[in-house]
């Protein structure tokens, strides 16, 4: 799904809270997750307390973050069953925290990628009762 300047502006200024439920939406919309990677690997954060990977709803707010450090990374979807299959655990596994829809201007909420995944359960439950 492509999205055009203006409702990417709109999406923009919502809070970290609904912009965490509309990349839970989308995930299950879409059966993705966008992610940025080069030939190393995918985009690693670290804030004060830990190491984190940043994921977002759409190719596009994605494309936003591959300038200055990140300049030459790629936007990749991975599928929402490799995510709940394989990313879910390995993160976990390297003790690797999910930065949820983070905006140039703007941080987005640090989860546990257990906690993403219950989330990512929920919000399935809605959809699919």
């Amino acid at each position: 799904m492509s999205l055009d300047q203006q409702r990417m502006t709109e999406i923009a200024s919502w809070g970290q809270d609904k912009r965490l439920k509309y990349l839970l939406k989308q995930m299950i919309e879409q059966q993705q997750v966008w992610i940025l990677t080069d030939e190393h690997g995918a985009v690693m954060l670290t804030t004060e307390d830990e190491d984190c990977i940043p994921v977002w709803p759409h190719q596009e707010f994605a494309m936003q973050w591959a300038t200055g450090d990140w300049q030459g990374f790629e936007p990749k979807a991975i599928s929402l069953k490799d995510w709940q299959s394989k990313w879910t655990h390995g993160l976990e596994d390297d003790e690797i925290a999910v930065v949820v829809f983070p905006l140039p201007e703007e941080d987005g909420i640090l989860l546990d990628p257990a906690e993403l995944h219950y989330e990512i359960e929920e919000q399935r439950r809605k959809v699919h009762p």
